[in-house]
């Protein structure tokens, strides 16, 4: 069985895995040469501050300062996945490994966020972290689709043209 976490360690964990998602989703979008692309990071790194905001007001603790702050604090260089991204962006392959990383990290926060609810006593929290859940599962079948039209596979789009009887 999991570990049981305090709200406070919940909420620090969430907390840092969210601030590094925004991260790597602004710095996708940056770097993005793809517009539709473009426009799904920035969704995203949209989407992960409103996460935040939501994980910030259940946080006592001073290690992160106010949340304006901490949200425009430089990214941590030495998350993998952030240099996963770096590395690709070297290999001009942003949008086709940005996606691909993009679709490991939200599995694993899926996982983290699942675990972390169950672990977490207060209700308000445990709400949170279950909403956060949701809208992590969005994203990844958003990223999903992205990278299905991207890839040129055929997407939920045009189904109709491509179904026979």
């Amino acid at each position: 069985m999991g570990r049981e976490y305090s709200l406070q360690e919940a909420v620090t964990l969430a907390i840092k895995a969210e601030k590094d998602s925004m991260d790597f989703y602004r710095r996708a979008a940056s770097v993005a040469t793809n517009e539709r692309a473009k426009k799904v990071f920035e969704l995203l790194a949209s989407e992960e501050v409103g996460h935040l905001k939501s994980f910030f007001a259940h946080y006592k603790g001073t290690e992160f300062g106010d949340l304006t702050s901490f949200i425009n604090s430089p990214a941590d260089t030495k998350n993998p996945a952030y240099r996963q991204l770096e590395k690709a962006i070297q290999e001009e392959m942003v949008e086709q490994k940005a996606l691909e990383l993009a679709l490991a990290e939200e599995k694993t926060c899926i996982g983290q966020y699942t675990q972390l609810a169950q672990g977490v006593v207060d209700p308000a929290v445990r709400g949170a972290f279950e909403r956060i859940v949701r809208e992590t599962e969005a994203h990844y079948t958003l990223i999903e689709s992205e990278y299905a039209h991207l890839m040129g596979m055929v997407h939920e789009s045009d189904i109709d043209t491509f179904v026979r009887e």
